[in-house]
């Protein structure tokens, strides 16, 4: 056999022997699109990381069942779930797992406790994943990353804004001016940035005295102590900011074990850990009722349709900031790959950048606005405020969003 026929046959083989690969490829369709979630799915907030799962999965399943990224062929979005457990180095190295075992991520969002949110964008922004957080520390957008994403309103945007929504509505209800506040907090990054703002002038500008301001480090063993001096001190008002549901239980038991529930003190709260059903289960819909909470999304008026179709699928009796910000999260990041017609990270986060929606997604968000300015954070973010009204959570602010208006608690 000549020389070129054995070149020619050789050629004819590696063609033949390749046309099963490539019907086999052809057959499976275009590869998946991965998505990652890294949030507490253990420890003290496990909860919270829960919520956030029951929204992602839910969008994940709208998603596919649409019919998959289109300017991919269709492909399918997959998640894939870290936990961050209950520490900041736990979530980092859930951050670092899942860069090492997922090569083709082309985009996440977590990891929920501001702490941990800290740590774990360190290693995204490293990587060059686009990272979506609802976190609300302003340390998290102040650190010149260009991959990190912050839905919410930063912590001191949220504290200058909450407090005066709350005394006013206090004044219409009471005829009064508040004076005196009670500051019960934890240590925890979003608190520690939510409460500088305060200390330093938020305070002093609305004519309050802080008459507690107690510090603990999660998780509480005891409250006793705080609420003692509480009472002693004899507030218009609580600020509770602790950052879990156990501890707030905690808190709100010895509030009514010490004559203090149900309403004789109000009490505002921050993050959505304080609207989550056991809370009422737990502590009783009589100590819950008229608690005010502070949070960064949740359904409201619009947004009725998506949390019927959230309660009919987890069984959780209403949506809060977890599960909607988490879904809207990932409607996002397939919006980014869907607009980029590519999975690669930069071109995604490329696109993110030059979001400018005020429908679709960004109708689940208050504001109803998703742009992001150079730092990172989403412009005209709105905080939101809902309340706990015979047993249920229900939202009173901003007022295009309210289902009811708020109460102000009283003896």
């Amino acid at each position: 056999m000549t020389q070129p026929t054995l070149i020619r046959r050789r050629s004819a083989l590696a063609a033949v022997a390749t046309l099963p690969l490539i019907s086999v490829a052809q057959a499976q369709g275009p590869r998946s699109v991965v998505f990652a979630m890294i949030s507490p799915l253990s420890g003290p907030w496990a909860r919270e990381g829960e919520l956030q799962r029951g929204g992602a999965e839910m969008a994940i399943d709208d998603i596919n069942q649409a019919g998959g990224i289109k300017a991919l062929g269709g492909a399918p979005v997959r998640l894939v779930q870290y936990d961050a457990g209950d520490s900041a180095e736990k979530a980092k190295n859930a951050a670092q797992r899942m860069v090492s075992q997922e090569p083709g991520v082309a985009g996440g969002f977590g990891a929920w406790l501001s702490t941990f949110t800290l740590a774990v964008t360190e290693v995204t922004e490293r990587a060059q994943i686009p990272w979506f957080t609802q976190s609300y520390s302003d340390l998290i957008t102040s650190r010149g990353f260009r991959f990190v994403f912050q839905s919410s309103p930063t912590a001191v945007d949220q504290a200058e804004k909450a407090l005066p929504t709350i005394m006013d509505l206090a004044a219409r209800a009471t005829g009064k001016r508040l004076k005196r506040v009670a500051i019960i907090a934890d240590n925890t990054a979003s608190t520690v940035s939510f409460l500088k703002p305060i200390r330093s002038h938020v305070l002093a500008d609305l004519g309050l005295t802080a008459v507690v301001d107690e510090v603990f480090t999660p998780p509480l063993t005891d409250a006793t102590t705080l609420v003692q001096r509480v009472r002693s001190a004899r507030p218009d008002f609580l600020l509770a900011l602790s950052s879990n549901v156990p501890d707030d239980k905690m808190i709100l038991d010895n509030l009514a074990e010490y004559g203090m529930g149900g309403g004789k003190l109000p009490v505002v709260g921050n993050g959505g850990h304080w609207a989550t059903p056991e809370l009422v289960a737990n502590a009783g819909k009589a100590v819950v009722q008229g608690m005010m909470i502070i949070t960064a999304a949740g359904a409201g008026r619009g947004l009725e349709d998506i949390e019927r179709r959230y309660m009919a699928r987890t069984k959780e009796p209403w949506m809060l900031q977890e599960p909607i910000m988490a879904y809207g999260h990932i409607m996002l990041l397939a919006m980014a790959v869907e607009r980029a017609g590519s999975a690669d990270r930069k071109a995604v986060a490329d696109q993110i950048r030059a979001f400018d929606l005020h429908d679709g997604p960004a109708l689940l968000f208050p504001g109803q606005h998703v742009k992001y300015d150079a730092a990172g954070r989403r412009v005209d973010a709105e905080l939101m405020i809902v309340q706990w009204q015979n047993g249920r959570i229900v939202t009173t602010y901003p007022p295009q969003m309210a289902v009811t208006k708020a109460i102000w608690p009283s003896s």
